[in-house]
């Protein structure tokens, strides 16, 4: 399976249509036991963007046995790679300008861990109390920031993804290894939750430190807040059961 057996990884996984949208267009991946976990969000606005979505996380579901994280990392390239081109071809036959989806992906093998994503689907890590993005949208938004424009002028113009599986024939994914600790627990989610819902009531939602309890509530707080999007999350803790706190830095 390629997990240390030293570390124990538990998860939940929940996806809500929301308030106003009649379709679910996410699709959601948890396998704690091969450290595979992903959210895919099909393009709102597009046409079959759960058929999107959901040949991204079947792609990641039949991935073999990775040999190593930079192994695990370059066959979630290899086969998300092919859903583009797939994706390509399927909005061809059915005569419509596109059919895509975000991803975002957490792979997991020994003490190794590393994020991949394509999109503004997220990925946040919640270590000893303290709360990181670790993903950055590929956005308008995003990319507006990035050139130092102003805050409030930058909030107030659309905000459109700029990279997605299936929009392009070339599609580029972005890679982050991390270290893991003990303790740490992990969040990917779909815009549906991270539009509305503030990262300080993220954070107190994750602080219990269990995977089902935390899912539900971020669920609720973002149809609290709206329900405007279909909400999904993946919430993933790891325990080094054997004592050893010690940090692992890959590189990939």
């Amino acid at each position: 399976m390629g997990l240390d057996p030293h570390w124990r990884w538990t998860s939940a996984a929940r996806t809500d249509v929301g308030l106003v949208r009649s379709r679910n267009e996410d699709a959601l991946l948890a396998q704690p036991q091969r450290g595979l976990w992903a959210v895919a969000d099909g393009m709102g606005g597009h046409a079959f963007g759960d058929l999107a979505s959901g040949a991204v996380v079947d792609a990641l579901a039949g991935l073999p046995a990775p040999t190593s994280l930079p192994h695990f990392v370059a066959l979630a390239r290899e086969r998300l790679t092919g859903v583009n081109e797939a994706l390509r071809l399927e909005a061809r036959a059915r005569l419509v300008p596109v059919i895509g989806s975000t991803v975002a992906a957490l792979l997991v093998h020994g003490m190794e861990a590393a994020c991949l994503w394509a999109g503004d689907s997220r990925i946040y890590l919640l270590r000893q109390g303290r709360l990181q993005q670790l993903t950055r949208d590929h956005s308008t938004l995003e990319a507006l920031k990035e050139q130092g424009a102003d805050l409030a002028a930058a909030a107030a113009s659309p905000n459109m993804i700029t990279r997605a599986i299936g929009a392009a024939d070339t599609i580029a994914f972005d890679v982050l290894p991390l270290g893991v600790r003990d303790g740490d627990i992990f969040l990917l989610c779909s815009d549906g939750l991270s539009t509305p819902v503030d990262e300080a009531a993220i954070a107190a939602a994750l602080a219990s430190g269990d995977c089902d309890r935390a899912a539900d509530a971020l669920i609720a707080l973002a149809l609290a807040n709206g329900g405007r999007d279909n909400i999904s999350v993946v919430v993933a803790r790891v325990d080094d059961l054997s004592g050893d706190k010690t940090v692992i830095n890959p590189a990939l």
